[in-house]
């Protein structure tokens, strides 16, 4: 089956189009929902196989980034998420998405504890918006998000993406194996001469799970780099698959992660 998308719009998210076009591509079939039509009951969760949030900056990040969103979610749809992310379903949050599940508590959610919020996106140490590709590399992870991947390059683009957490929160996300992305030095930092990590998280943490793997939160932005013209580098590459006799890409390293995500119930 083709699993159903819910995309949530919103008070200064501004990703939802690229993230319903990603999905679609992928395979799944996408909905763009303001969340007041969330919480008027004009869509509900349960018919929903994805939820996910993207990036922008809600409310401005007035009151710290996601943080003002996270809110409205608590105060309106606590129930509804509850049931959604303890049913067999996926959950994704990009950038200020991420920021929003971190503030609602649902990442990393250790020991099965929804709702505690145990780690922060701070300031980056350089303090400016900053939008550059990294290379991420995948840790050992059991998410269903990010099978079939090792290491990929996309876009960064934030000024709040320095992950905080205390060293007993980071020792234990360790080892119960949340942590599923870290930033690496690879293609893109050797190509555009820059540091592995863009922003000073601790661990160099780009992206997190909660404990079954099927909420995923990562700064970097997998939806703008699905197709191999978005490459900072694709001229480049171009010149070498010509040479080489090879037929250039269609699609970036990005799109892999959402294949993935409705991939996954398309085994269920």
């Amino acid at each position: 089956m083709k699993p159903r998308v819910l995309v949530l719009s919103g008070y200064g998210l501004n990703c939802e189009e690229e993230m319903r076009f990603v999905f679609e591509t992928a395979g799944g079939i996408a909905d763009i929902v303001h969340v007041n039509d969330l919480i008027a009951g004009r869509y509900t969760l349960s018919d929903y196989q994805i939820l996910t949030i993207g990036g922008g900056f809600s409310y401005g990040d007035d009151t710290g980034a996601g943080n003002a969103y996270a809110n409205k979610l608590r105060n309106h749809l606590w129930k509804e998420l509850l049931e959604f992310v303890r049913r067999d379903t996926l959950v994704l949050g990009i950038c200020n998405g991420f920021q929003i599940l971190v503030n609602l508590g649902l990442l990393p959610a250790l020991d099965g504890q929804y709702g505690k919020r145990e780690l922060g996106l701070m300031p980056n140490d350089i303090p400016r918006y900053t939008v550059r590709f990294v290379d991420l590399k995948v840790a050992d992870t059991k998410s269903p998000w990010l099978q079939n991947m090792d290491t990929f390059s996309i876009p960064v683009s934030n000024g709040e993406g320095k992950l905080y957490a205390s060293e007993e929160v980071v020792k234990k996300m360790q080892e119960n194996k949340v942590i599923a992305l870290r930033y690496t030095k690879g293609a893109m930092c050797e190509y555009l001469t820059l540091p592995a990590n863009p922003n000073g998280s601790i661990d160099d943490i780009a992206g997190i799970t909660d404990e079954t793997g099927r909420i995923l939160g990562l700064m970097p932005h997998p939806e703008r780099a699905m197709f191999f013209t978005q490459m900072p580098n694709w001229t480049l590459l171009k010149e070498e698959y010509l040479r080489k006799g090879q037929e250039l890409p269609e699609y970036g390293s990005g799109l892999q992660l959402f294949t993935n995500g409705v991939e996954y119930f398309k085994t269920l």
